[in-house]
């Protein structure tokens, strides 16, 4: 039986655009571009924001990957809460689970100054029934210990639950804690793939 939905959020419930962002505020700048991304993606250096580490702490680390771009990292910085969009979809498909008697929760890598940056992208949170932001916890997925943090929080039984991700690596490690869970492709497959595990776990 499955009693609990959980989701993660950017990619999932609301729109996670980050080369679109990119392309906008360098057009046709596909070389800085990649040194920009290297900067901020390498070594996976931008987790650590979504892990509760000092802001400036985490830009600094950045930025001496690419000192030479640090006016254009700085803009990056500024402006990243235009990665981030709403979905349509989203609240009516909370609703909709919750209508059913289904637990729905959320588990995401989210920093609070990415949240500082587009606060209302997040206003259907309140609908949910609760959940975590890595940076409150200081643990990303996927690490193990986020989804034990979840399951002691709300007393989970992780093979009564279901986790759906846009990642493919924390997709395999909520299945490795005990999670069913769902690799995020497109909308359309994974409300199918969900109600068809629901199905299989009913009472």
């Amino acid at each position: 039986m499955i009693n609990t939905v959980i989701f993660d959020i950017g990619g999932v419930l609301i729109d996670f655009d980050w080369e679109g962002f990119m392309r906008r505020m360098f057009p046709g700048r596909d070389e800085l571009i990649t040194e920009l991304d290297a900067a901020v993606w390498g070594e996976r250096r931008w987790d650590r924001l979504d892990a509760g580490d000092d802001p400036e702490k985490v830009f600094a680390s950045i930025i001496a990957h690419a000192p030479h771009r640090e006016q254009e990292l700085r803009k990056v910085f500024a402006n990243v809460g235009d990665t981030l969009k709403k979905r349509d979809s989203t609240p009516s498909w909370i609703n909709g689970l919750k209508a059913r008697g289904y637990r729905v929760l959320y588990l995401s890598n989210y920093s609070r100054y990415v949240m500082s940056k587009n606060p209302e992208v997040l206003d259907f949170v309140p609908l949910l029934d609760g959940g975590i932001f890595s940076c409150d916890v200081k643990l990303i997925k996927p690490d193990r210990e986020i989804y034990a943090a979840l399951a002691e929080k709300y007393n989970l039984n992780p093979s009564e639950c279901v986790f759906i991700d846009d990642l493919e690596r924390n997709v395999t490690a909520a299945r490795e804690f005990g999670y069913k869970a769902i690799h995020f492709g497109t909308l359309s497959q994974t409300q199918r793939d969900l109600e068809k595990l629901l199905e299989e776990n009913k009472e």
